[in-house]
């Protein structure tokens, strides 16, 4: 009751002031320490110097927050679950956590208004908000403690805006598939970055193929390497469940060449 007291008291001072009001409406509470969350939202193309010289931005907020993020998604579906073993809930916190999905939160959650970045189109680079959101989360963590920040990403992240049943249901790590396909039927998968390029506002762009049994049969395009990884997957996955004959025709291939290797061996 005290400890209650305590935090209503301190939020007082703040109430209807900015940026403590817009934050209020974000998280649900009053920071404490203001200077957290502006961080948070800064983007390292709009870096500031400290007064001990150091560039601020929300990079080191990030990657704290990424790994609070993996630990409270962690929390809550081992005991959602209980009977789930490693593999399903590393599989469903992945799902939850994947880049995509953090970007539509940070934009359902209004953090694409607050951003500060020189960036001119921020579309472009889709994990600026995303990355946001898991500075907001490590500035959560930082200002409020664990108990803050698991409320908040449970019951404004993903009981707000997550269905779990559905996301059981989809399928993002379209990479992981098709590399878990061609280990089950010993055909060779081989991603490789066929082209990189900066954009119109200086974003690194990647473009990249995927082979399967030694046939590109997947490209893709994006602001990472990962992402340009996944997009190829995607593709690939897509051909191969639309057509039964390519799969056997890539399987059969692979076989042909093993046989010749082996022939070669014995004679």
């Amino acid at each position: 009751m005290l400890r209650r007291l305590v935090k209503r008291i301190k939020a007082i001072p703040h109430r209807g002031k900015e940026p403590y009001l817009t934050f209020y409406n974000v998280l649900g509470f009053y920071p404490d320490r203001i200077d957290l969350y502006r961080e948070a939202m800064t983007h390292r193309s709009s870096s500031v110097r400290s007064k001990k010289g150091k560039w601020v931005n929300n990079e080191r907020l990030e990657f704290l927050g990424d790994a609070i993020l993996d630990a409270i998604v962690a929390d809550i579906l081992y005991k959602k679950f209980e009977n789930k073993k490693e593999g399903f809930l590393t599989s469903t916190r992945s799902r939850i956590v994947q880049r995509e999905t953090l970007n539509k939160l940070a934009i359902n959650l209004g953090l694409d208004k607050l951003i500060v970045s020189a960036t001119r189109n921020l579309a472009h680079n889709t994990n600026i908000y995303g990355d946001a959101l898991e500075a907001l989360i490590g500035a959560i963590y930082l200002d409020q403690g664990y108990r803050v920040a698991k409320k908040f990403v449970f019951e404004t992240m993903i009981k707000q805006h997550i269905n779990i049943e559905k996301v059981l249901k989809s399928e993002v790590d379209f990479k992981s598939r098709l590399i878990e396909w061609g280990q089950k039927n010993r055909v060779d998968v081989i991603f490789e970055v066929t082209d990189s390029s900066y954009d119109s506002q200086n974003n690194p762009v990647f473009v990249s193929c995927v082979k399967v049994g030694n046939v590109e049969i997947g490209s893709g395009k994006g602001y990472s390497k990962k992402e340009s990884h996944q997009k190829a997957a995607k593709m690939a996955i897509k051909k191969l469940r639309e057509s039964n004959d390519l799969q056997d025709v890539l399987i059969e291939s692979i076989k042909s060449e093993t046989e010749l290797e082996d022939n070669d061996m014995e004679s």
